[in-house]
């Protein structure tokens, strides 16, 4: 069986704010419906728009079967 990979990356904002567990699970139940499964969340840190910062954020790796 093959299977394709998805990474969506979440930020709140530019300060740094927390990401809400109910942000994640809309996102995760929205992928869901199109055949997507969680495979693995990774904490980062994200580049922000202004200056050499960075925000923590997550990677999700979603994952689907194909054909």
């Amino acid at each position: 069986m093959a299977y394709e990979y998805k990474v969506v990356q979440l930020r709140e904002g530019l300060i740094g704010a927390k990401i809400s567990g109910d942000k994640l699970q809309k996102l995760l139940n929205e992928h869901a419906r199109k055949g997507w499964q969680l495979k693995a969340i990774t904490s980062v840190d994200v580049k922000g728009r202004v200056g050499p910062g960075g925000v923590e954020g997550l990677l999700v790796t979603l994952e689907r079967a194909t054909g």
